[in-house]
């Protein structure tokens, strides 16, 4: 199936939900465990009928779930098909459901607070290194530009650029995405602790942000469908 691109997604107009790195997540707020659990129920059976389900997590108070398909398919422009991890129509159509099925139990949506955690390692030597890494984070050394656990067990980890000569400085960062009406808010509450912006050059989409030792982080944000002031 193919993979939605952000316009596409932007059009279904999900109002529970929000596209955080490669799927769609969603929060709905629960007043006890029993409540949370007839709910992941009827989503489950709901799963059933569509032969597709999310990952669900639940904690005190709420309700986790994320939508994406494993075997998207994303056609490049000289045709050729890459399978890829990615929202597809089905995901759409699931989360309307839900969203459904939410509303009949009487829960609220709490889009906002949705997020996501991710790790970026900068290198010259990815295809040498990523084995090593896959191998710890998951048991299976395979290469690539990307480790992803299946079981969602750890974070995904990306590989991004370095110079070979560059001197040594921060190779990990982490890549926190978040829902765009919260970015700002996210931003302020780093600047009060006493961080700062490195850079905002593509912000709102990407800022990147230093503690006081320099290290940095990535506050991303999926900005299709969101109208700026």
């Amino acid at each position: 199936m193919d993979m939605l691109m952000g316009d596409k997604i932007a059009e279904a107009n999900l109002t529970d939900w929000r596209k955080l790195a490669q799927g769609l997540h969603a929060r709905y707020e629960v007043n006890d465990f029993t409540t949370g659990a007839r709910f992941i129920a009827a989503v489950g059976e709901a799963g059933d009928e569509a032969g597709h389900y999310p990952s669900v997590s639940m904690g005190t108070g709420y309700v986790d779930l994320k939508l994406i398909t494993n075997d998207a398919i994303y056609r490049a422009e000289d045709g050729t098909e890459h399978v890829v991890e990615w929202p597809t129509q089905q995901d759409v159509d699931l989360a309307r459901r839900i969203t459904e099925i939410a509303a009949n139990h009487g829960l609220a949506a709490d889009p906002a607070s949705v997020s996501q955690f991710e790790l970026g390692l900068d290198t010259p030597n990815a295809a040498v290194i990523a084995p090593v890494w896959a191998a710890l984070l998951t048991g299976n050394p395979s290469s690539g530009d990307e480790v992803r656990d299946a079981t969602g067990r750890v974070p995904n980890l990306w590989f991004g650029s370095a110079d070979v000569d560059e001197e040594p400085r921060q190779r990990f960062h982490v890549e926190v995405y978040v829902a765009p009406e919260v970015a700002e808010q996210r931003i302020a509450a780093v600047v009060a602790a006493g961080g700062t912006v490195v850079d905002d050059s593509d912000a709102p989409s990407l800022t990147v942000i230093a503690d006081q030792d320099g290290n940095t982080g990535i506050l991303c944000v999926e900005m299709f469908g969101v109208k700026e002031a």
